[in-house]
């Protein structure tokens, strides 16, 4: 047991310069391109969630919580914030960096995402407008929200004021989900046997589908961090992987949730992410995708 836990010990050890590195880049891309991000999203039109998907891909903390405020206040279609709540990866690419996971690996997974989500968020933008065409002498209503109050009264973004500080912030935030997960995976290693738990997890491809998703649904940092870690120790397959991290949208549903008083519109919403997320797990595994 000592020794399981000095080994997580060194291994969580190990990648705290990385964490930090990246968290570090993160923070100063986000801190230079965040507001042009959400201006080019914001005024997309029909071509939303083309760029909700492909900007959504980059590690941003704060960029689901964005597009959760933008569409409460209908300044993006559902169909663009379900691009972007898909296409977010959270600590995917921080952990896949500290663990030395090849570019080529993660810029392939990076894609999957993003073609997936892109092609979600104009297949519900259009039965949105068919829906909405059939509602002659309706007029849309966005509630009395308007966008410029919902940025005001919401902060959603990461730790303001220094980038260094918010940096090892975030670095020690997700270094101690990686050390308490990484703990529990190698004690299970330990007692159940790495073979046993790999054989296991492969028996019921479908229960590990619907598994992966429900801990995306997690609205926490430590649901993509335990994806990936499961994905890299062989417990979870590509399809399971994709499906959960589609279904991941950070702290995107927790602001939605909040900011938008339509509580029926949000499970709906919660409803068709999920649905997304497996039937994208089932499409890869169907087309035998590997990362």
């Amino acid at each position: 047991m000592i020794d399981v836990i000095l080994d997580t010990l060194l291994d969580s050890v190990k990648i705290l310069p990385f964490l930090f590195v990246t968290y570090l880049i993160m923070e100063y891309l986000e801190s230079r391109t965040e507001d042009n991000v959400q201006k080019i999203v914001r005024k997309a039109g029909w071509l939303g969630p083309f760029w909700g998907g492909i900007l959504g891909i980059v590690p941003q903390c704060g960029f689901s919580a964005a597009a959760a405020n933008l569409y409460a206040g209908r300044a993006i279609s559902l169909g663009t914030l379900l691009a972007v709540f898909l296409s977010t990866s959270d600590e995917m690419v921080p952990i896949m960096i500290s663990e030395t996971v090849p570019a080529k690996t993660m810029l392939h997974l990076l894609f999957t995402k993003a073609v997936i989500a892109v092609i979600a968020g104009f297949v519900i933008d259009a039965v949105c407008h068919i829906l909405a065409s059939k509602k002659t002498g309706q007029a849309e209503d966005d509630g009395g929200l308007m966008i410029e109050r919902l940025c005001e009264k919401e902060h959603c973004h990461c730790e303001e004021g220094s980038i260094l500080k918010s940096a090892l912030r975030h670095t020690i935030n997700i270094l101690v989900f990686v050390f308490v997960i990484t703990l529990v995976l190698n004690m299970a290693f330990h007692f159940a046997g790495e073979d046993r738990l790999i054989a296991l997890a492969g028996k019921s491809p479908a229960a590990g589908l619907l598994a992966a998703c429900i801990i995306g649904l997690i609205p926490n940092c430590g649901a993509s961090v335990l994806l990936t870690q499961m994905y890299l120790r062989g417990i979870m397959t590509a399809s399971q992987l994709i499906a959960g991290l589609l279904v991941g949208a950070g702290v995107g549903l927790l602001v939605l949730f909040r900011v938008n008083p339509d509580q029926k519109e949000n499970l709906l919403i919660t409803a068709i992410l999920f649905a997304a997320g497996i039937l994208g797990g089932i499409l890869v595994g169907a087309m035998e995708i590997s990362f």
